[in-house]
């Protein structure tokens, strides 16, 4: 039997050593969409999401952990920072975490946290703000990329549309090593999106294959919001449609598109640039139209 002493921070308790333990079932449960919807609940794994999670003011009502998988002395860390919040600390086997891992890279923790769930109204905009739009993106692993060129370039918030996006997937959560938790994330309508951009009167600029002006040839100094459509459709046509300006990402190759995340780290660097050139213009904002830029 495995107990974490009282003075390290974290309760004492019994190593669950059978998987079909209440508790580890529900949690389990969890790597469902259907179930993460009903529950509100998400799993958080690894040292450097949780971390940020915790960091960015999630609320984690239990954390599974196994002593023989750590690393170092970063997971007591972590347990004690969950311990501050009152989470139920939870040992468990190394066969145990084995079966409720998601992933092979743990560190021996994971953790079972309520959804962040925030509101437009919610956001603190800087002067100027960098937002990003994403419509209908279907592939985790882009939305987290995503998420990850988001935080290095500072941007205010991400505005998730569309009902086939899963925010909290754990593949999200992964690929944006725990950017998810640090950078606001909105999930609304594109009705919505679009009034929110109105009122703050923020032009529109969408980038098109068909467009003539190249991106860097267009004024991006001012606040931007890039936004960008679903891998497979692109984006669709009610933004397109209230667009002041086309661009485009010129393309040199043979293919004639980018990767989503790709794109939409350009675009959001080459309004970092200008930005940074020229100061605060006017209100500007990328609409992108996802892997069919080109």
């Amino acid at each position: 039997m495995t107990v974490r002493s009282k003075e390290s921070g974290v309760r004492s308790s019994e190593v669950i050593t059978s998987a079909k333990n209440p508790k580890v079932r529900d949690a389990v449960k969890l790597t469902d969409r259907r179930q993460r919807d009903l529950t509100g609940l998400m799993l958080i794994e690894g040292i450097k999401e949780l971390a940020l999670a915790i960091k960015g003011g999630v609320s984690i009502k239990r954390l599974f952990y196994c002593d023989a998988l750590f690393k170092g002395s970063e997971e007591d860390l972590i347990l004690k920072a969950a311990a501050a919040q009152s989470a139920e600390l939870i040992p468990v086997s190394a066969h145990v975490f084995e079966k409720m891992a998601y992933r092979e890279d743990s560190f021996g923790l994971i953790a079972v946290a309520k959804q962040p769930i925030k509101t437009l109204n919610e956001i603190p905009l800087k002067n100027p703000p960098l937002i990003i739009v994403v419509e209908g993106v279907e592939k985790p692993g882009n939305l987290g990329a995503i998420l990850r060129s988001a935080d290095a370039a500072g941007v205010d918030c991400i505005i998730v549309c569309g009902k086939s996006t899963d925010i909290y997937n754990p593949n999200v959560v992964r690929a944006s090593i725990g950017t998810v938790f640090i950078v606001p994330v909105v999930k609304t309508t594109a009705s919505e999106s679009v009034n929110w951009l109105r009122e703050k009167g923020i032009k529109t600029i969408a980038t098109s294959p068909h467009a003539e002006l190249e991106y860097f040839d267009a004024n991006l100094g001012g606040p931007c919001a890039i936004v960008m459509g679903s891998e497979h459709e692109g984006l669709s046509e009610s933004w397109l449609s209230i667009a002041d300006l086309l661009v485009r990402i010129p393309m040199m190759g043979l293919a004639d598109s980018l990767n989503l995340a790709m794109s939409t780290t350009i675009m959001l660097y080459e309004a970092v640039r200008q930005r940074r050139e020229q100061g605060n213009n006017k209100p500007v904002a990328l609409i992108s139209g996802s892997d069919k830029i080109n």
